[in-house]
């Protein structure tokens, strides 16, 4: 115990700093978390959750045009959008209720409100309900998270962020997605299977940059295959409003001399951490280039009671990261056990259409580390499709060190790729080899199989 409000006090409520509050309470210690948004963080509210909500409604139309192949006189019915953001936000209702127990329970209070910190030990807090107090805690964690960012270009002013999308009054015919990273792909897949004609544009060569180069080139192939124009190699330099209240009101003019109208453009070019006027530079806080908050890998800054976690710092920013290092920073503080971040071998997936997972190294990250590789993959059209027109197909890698059979990466573009991919990245962190793999007996038929009869 100490003699402070609270031996630690949490800023920003999303995934990382939940967890970082109930296991901290859990451990015994006096904890309070303060949340001025979205208690559930991006993830529950205007990110991860919601995303894929949306991913499963855009679905439905390929589940439609496919039916006929089973059998199935389906006529495709309407679809409202409006019903899809109104059911979406009852059940983002649901889950910042269930948040809210979820601290209740552990014993956390939450302020609702914006904190700051006055000194390193001193937090304000500023409620509309209640104006301003302060309280005092032995450790503070920031737990923020980033925020959208937008380029300062003519008539950015008309663009939307992903924040917006998910509140969008009603679809235009035609949207144009600008930026080539997961949230950029997953919308431009999003709005294409609701029915809009869809443009994304990205500055770059070639989209997702950090996956594999094979898989990103084969997700393109598909992506144009349903109709989704993919302009690389080009850049928005400006954004005009063109007709005020009809259905393609915007014009967006290119740096290679082209132009794309549209109803909406969705900017998703990258997001920055929301650092501005949390009292961080007061308190001698070290800030990197971009704003993150520099850490140690126990999370710590360079303040002695002073931490950090999530996309804050801008490490690895994911969910699960967040929360694991949430996990770590509550052993390393109350449970006696200090615990550094592991940042190595994690799975992740970008919910496109069709999916894309991967976890491990990429064939280009392999053979800068590795003197000899092995490269397995298979390419082949899912069972499900063969009674269908869908002529969309399946790409699946192993990496493997040929030194010692280590599989180094496992990458999957198709459906169920998160799902599988999932189980994989066990195998993968416990260093299994491809011996190991080629063990395991099939499971048929399915997709999965592929991964352990590669030869």
């Amino acid at each position: 115990m100490t003699n402070y409000d609270y031996d630690l006090f949490v800023i920003g409520a999303g995934s990382g700093g939940v967890r970082a509050s109930r296991m901290a309470a859990g451990y015994g210690a006096r904890v309070a978390v303060a949340e001025e948004r979205y208690l559930g963080g991006t993830c529950v509210n205007v990110g991860c959750v919601p995303k894929k909500l949306l991913v499963c409604a855009s679905g439905f139309a390929d589940h439609y045009r496919e039916a006929s192949g089973f059998g199935w006189t389906a006529a495709e019915s309407a679809f409202d959008w409006g019903q899809l953001i109104a059911n979406k936000n009852r059940e983002i209702e649901r889950l910042n209720g269930i948040y809210r127990g979820l601290l209740d329970g552990a014993g956390v209070e939450l302020f609702e409100g914006r904190a700051r910190l006055l000194d390193p030990h001193t937090v304000e807090i500023e409620s509309g309900g209640t104006g301003r107090h302060g309280v005092t805690a032995d450790q503070i964690l920031v737990a923020v998270g980033s925020w959208p960012e937008m380029p300062a270009i003519p008539g950015i002013e008309h663009a939307i962020s992903s924040n917006e999308a998910f509140y969008l009054e009603r679809l235009p015919e035609r949207f144009a997605v600008v930026g080539g990273g997961y949230i950029g792909v997953e919308f431009a897949g999003i709005f294409a299977g609701l029915g809009c004609d869809v443009t994304l544009i990205y500055r770059g060569p070639l989209f997702l940059r950090g996956f594999d180069e094979e898989i990103r080139t084969h997700l393109a192939e598909e992506m144009r295959s349903r109709g989704i124009e993919l302009r690389f190699e080009c850049q928005v330099e400006s954004i005009e409003e063109v007709t005020a209240g009809h259905s393609d009101r915007l014009r967006l003019h290119l740096d290679d001399g082209a132009a794309v109208e549209c109803g909406e453009v969705l900017y998703a070019t990258g997001r920055k951490p929301l650092v501005a006027d949390l009292g961080l530079e007061a308190c001698g806080v070290a800030l990197g280039e971009l704003g993150e908050i520099l850490v140690d890998e126990f999370s710590r800054c360079n303040v002695p009671n002073i931490w950090a976690i999530g996309d804050v710092t801008d490490r690895l920013n994911l969910t699960p990261v967040a929360i694991h290092e949430a996990m770590c920073l509550a052993r390393t503080l109350f449970a006696g056990e200090p615990t550094p971040v592991d940042h190595e071998t994690v799975a992740t997936a970008v919910f496109s259409q069709p999916p894309l997972a991967a976890v491990g190294l990429t064939e280009e990250e392999a053979r800068e580390r590795y003197d000899e590789i092995e490269v397995h993959r298979s390419r082949f059209r899912p069972l499900k499709l063969t009674l269908t027109d869908n002529q969309e197909r399946t790409l699946i890698k192993l990496i493997v060190d040929r030194t010692s059979d280590r599989v180094l990466g496992a990458h999957m573009l198709g459906a169920d790729a998160p799902e599988i991919i999932q189980g994989l990245a066990v195998a993968v962190k416990m260093g299994a080899t491809k011996k190991d793999f080629d063990a395991a007996m099939a499971i048929h038929p399915t997709s999965a199989e592929e991964f352990v009869t590669l030869r």
